[in-house]
């Protein structure tokens, strides 16, 4: 019925990489989604024939990679860091290319609400932007990446959840770029916003290339910048939210796959299990969930 792959985050099952890609075939999936922040499947750790072995890998077992994780755990708020984040970004998106996509989906931290705009120069081009300061670092950040993107025809995508769908879309349009792109998170808009996933898609529709199919409720209300860890907590409280199996949760999947076909995406819904004792079994639920309404 809808013009969409399966993917899994390769991770999400607890297993090797030869056995997740087993796996995840046999599962009847299309694609996988791997990270390629730390450890065996970094940039500086993949090197030289490693590189087609692992997609040689992949290919052997029926799959295509859907995208790289580059979520290096920072963000883009530390303009003192964000040079080294920024090259090992850009690294990032390379080994993508390498492996056939060309999607590095990531979170850049939380975009802040700011209505008041002052006038800035981004590398020579003004723009008008809000006047809170880690908005004016991310967005230095966001349009290098965006630059070095458009530079090799591939996407850094936001992943979403840290904002509102219409915050991220005013971000993005300072950026005057598709480069720095969108992995459209429904869960995570849900869980910590309490954003529609269905508006969101309309809302970001020129900037989706890629998307996770997870499923979540929010239990209480909380600043998405204490659940990101950029604010303290003042007295601990309870879970703000909840991860659950596909269409437990509060995310309208008939109408939310409906707006992603009418939007035009063509792409994966690559499944991404965070919780659960049992991750194979809620993949395969997971799978059988989508092709059912796929």
């Amino acid at each position: 019925m809808y013009p969409f792959s399966i993917g899994v985050m390769l991770n999400s099952f607890r297993l090797s990489v030869p056995e997740a890609l087993k796996k995840a075939s046999s599962l009847g999936a299309q694609g996988v989604q791997i990270y390629a922040t730390r450890g065996e499947m970094a940039p500086e750790n993949l090197v030289g024939a490693k590189r087609r072995e692992l997609l040689d890998m992949v290919k052997s077992n029926g799959l295509t990679i859907s995208a790289l994780c580059g979520d290096l755990g920072r963000g883009f708020g530390n303009a003192e860091l964000n040079p080294g984040l920024i090259e090992k970004s850009k690294r990032i998106l390379d080994l993508a290319k390498e492996l056939e996509t060309n999607i590095v989906t990531t979170h850049i931290g939380v975009v802040p609400e700011d209505d008041s705009l002052t006038l800035s120069l981004n590398q020579g081009v003004p723009l008008l932007l809000p006047s809170h300061e880690r908005y004016k670092v991310m967005q230095e950040a966001c349009f290098e990446l965006s630059r070095y993107a458009d530079s090799i025809d591939a996407h850094f995508a936001i992943e979403t959840g840290p904002e509102r769908a219409k915050t991220l879309k005013s971000f993005l349009e300072a950026l005057h770029s598709t480069g720095v792109a969108v992995n459209l998170d429904p869960a995570n808009l849900v869980m910590v916003t309490g954003d529609d996933p269905v508006q969101a898609v309309y809302t970001l529709k020129d900037y989706i290339v890629h998307t996770h199919a997870k499923d979540g409720r929010k239990l209480l209300d909380k600043d998405p910048e204490i659940i990101y860890g950029l604010k303290e907590e003042p007295v601990t409280s309870d879970a703000a939210f909840i991860e659950v199996p596909l269409g437990e949760g509060s995310v309208d999947f008939q109408n939310y796959l409906k707006a992603l076909n009418e939007i035009g995406y063509k792409g994966f819904l690559t499944i991404e299990r965070e919780v659960g004792e049992n991750p194979v079994a809620d993949i395969q639920r997971a799978v059988e969930f989508l092709k059912a309404r796929i």
